[in-house]
């Protein structure tokens, strides 16, 4: 089994430590390197292969959320994770707009992080459930509610809310009886039809149309 490639980017060791030290436990992970600021981790990704970044929004000098979007252009098959001590609003959405799959807070535990950077990894989106409860607070704030688009159809409003509530393509492909590949398809035309560039867009989509 190949194990998921971890890079862990903070500006404080003891926190590189603890991150290390939980993902090393994991079987099916490894930490392939460390940084404490954003050059550290664009030296990186351009000398060894990385499936995941857990990227701090704070490194001191450099900011994480610039970084995830130099990452993300450079490497966009890279999965980032931010990870911070505080749910600001303002960071939470730009760390999502830089590109980022998933958002923590630093008080997570080893079930969740594990869980985090297995998400990612395969292409889904992971959000601490108080990043959920900020996000929805974000895109529902002196808003009316909004009407789903009509361009989507009944069967791809069904994927778009899997999707949202975190289930993987192959959970999906189970709970609708259809084919991995259709989900697949699915997941193709709402990303054309919302205008959307990842999953992180659909899952901000989703929380705006009220889907979850």
């Amino acid at each position: 089994m190949e194990k998921i490639k971890v890079f862990v980017a903070d500006d404080h060791k003891i926190v590189r430590v603890g991150l290390r030290g939980m993902l090393n436990l994991q079987a099916d992970m490894t930490v392939v390197g460390e940084a404490e600021d954003g050059h550290g981790v664009l030296e990186a990704i351009d000398k060894q292969v990385i499936d995941v970044i857990l990227m701090d929004i704070d490194m001191g000098t450099t900011n994480g959320i610039e970084t995830t979007r130099q990452v993300k252009s450079r490497c966009p098959d890279i999965s980032v994770i931010g990870i911070t001590m505080h749910e600001e609003q303002q960071q939470i959405v730009a760390m999502l707009q830089a590109g980022a799959s998933g958002y923590l807070l630093k008080n997570v535990g080893p079930e969740q992080l594990s869980a985090a950077v297995r998400a990612v990894a395969d292409g889904n989106n992971y959000f601490s459930p108080e990043v959920s409860a900020t996000l929805l607070q974000v895109f529902t704030k002196a808003q009316r509610p909004q009407q789903l688009s009509q361009t989507l159809t009944q069967r791809e409003t069904e994927v778009l809310r899997l999707i949202a509530h975190e289930f993987s393509n192959q959970e999906i492909a189970d709970k609708l009886f259809i084919s991995v590949r259709t989900v697949d398809t699915h997941r193709r035309n709402i990303l054309e039809k919302i205008q959307a560039k990842n999953t992180a867009g659909m899952v901000k989509y989703a929380i705006q149309h009220q889907l979850i």
